[in-house]
């Protein structure tokens, strides 16, 4: 067997208490300077995360600085109090503050993914991104109007063109990603999920049925009237229900999908990749976390984050067409890999609201 075509594992190797240390600096930063900080905190964060991930040895960098995240942010709420001043002036204007609303937005959304992409590299070469208005206008925008008018029936076609349209506009230096995969994956993890939307109502709207059974007055005194407090502790498991089927739908969604989208992505010369997690444990695992996040008052917000990271990276793998040291040696002798530290002072991060 060919050992350059095995797979090479993504690896993550941060710890709970090592990320402690740096979430907590970060939050009393955070709350001293009323968010100010928050900007270079994202940036701590992410060169943790990405730095403790490797691909063969090879580790992920971020390069960007909490100036240009902090400028950016600056910019956009600058530009959004401008425009809640306008709408605010007349009707009218609040039809042109939407429109200029809806029509910024693509553009918006390339800025934060071509500012995350160039900010971030492995093995010393930067990735890029390529998005261009009118695609991400169609994708964006057009698609997820369609899909409301569909009753989210459309949803999986939706799905997979957002994965289509961000994935295959990356690159690597100058190779390029690419995308594709049938809708079934998505329509089999869309119907999943809204069976776990079904049964979730069937159970919350069936304990308020009970609770209002219980109470012989009718709504009003639904809690009041019941012995014992019954009909209370139906309706707060009722309500922990509904909160246990709204909070983790995108999480649930995603789990379900990542496999197959993982399987649709190649990268220029026939590099691969493969994911192998189980959805019903990355559920769990977003459950538990959430559990434990609100029991710890959020002290265990970043035991839950790397809980995380490290599933999602035992599970991720690569299979390159040929030897990594040989592919990473061609990416860097690229002409892409030249000048890229010039981006660190040019780039602001326009799209951070995105």
């Amino acid at each position: 067997m060919d050992t350059s075509k095995d797979l090479i594992p993504v690896r993550f190797s941060g710890n709970a208490r090592e990320y402690f240390g740096i979430w907590i600096v970060n939050l009393c930063l955070s709350i001293v300077t009323l968010g100010i900080y928050s900007a270079w905190a994202k940036v701590r964060n992410k060169r943790y995360f990405l730095g403790n991930t490797t691909i063969g040895e090879r580790a992920f960098e971020y390069h960007a600085k909490g100036i240009q995240i902090l400028i950016g942010r600056i910019i956009v709420v600058a530009a959004l109090i401008i425009l809640s001043v306008s709408s605010s002036i007349s009707p009218t204007a609040n039809i042109v503050v939407a429109i200029v609303l809806v029509g910024a937005f693509p553009w918006l959304v390339n800025r934060g993914l071509s500012f995350n992409a160039a900010m971030t590299s492995w093995s010393n070469v930067r990735f890029r991104f390529g998005g261009s208005y009118w695609p991400a206008f169609l994708v964006f925008v057009l698609y997820p109007f369609l899909t409301i008018l569909s009753l989210y029936l459309a949803f999986p076609y939706l799905s997979r063109a957002i994965s289509r349209y961000t994935i295959g506009r990356h690159s690597l230096g100058d190779h390029e990603f690419a995308f594709d995969s049938p809708i079934r994956p998505f329509y089999i993890a869309f119907l999943k999920t809204a069976l776990w939307v079904v049964i979730g109502l069937v159970l919350a709207v069936g304990l308020l049925l009970m609770a209002l059974a219980l109470s012989p007055d009718g709504p009003s005194n639904l809690i009041l009237d019941s012995e014992d407090g019954l009909s209370f502790i139906l309706i707060l498991v009722s309500a922990i229900i509904l909160l246990l089927v709204v909070l983790p739908l995108g999480t649930i969604y995603s789990a379900l999908t990542r496999n197959a989208i993982y399987q649709g992505i190649v990268l220029e010369d026939g590099h691969r990749f493969k994911s192998t997690i189980s959805a019903t444990t990355l559920i769990w695992i977003a459950l538990s976390n959430s559990v434990a996040v609100v029991f710890s008052l959020g002290l265990l917000l970043p035991w839950a984050r790397v809980r995380v990271a490290r599933y999602l990276c035992a599970h991720s793998w690569v299979a390159p067409n040929s030897s990594l040291d040989e592919f990473a040696g061609e990416l860097q002798r690229s002409p892409t890999a030249i000048g890229d530290a010039y981006m660190d002072i040019e780039s602001v991060d326009i799209g951070a609201a995105v």
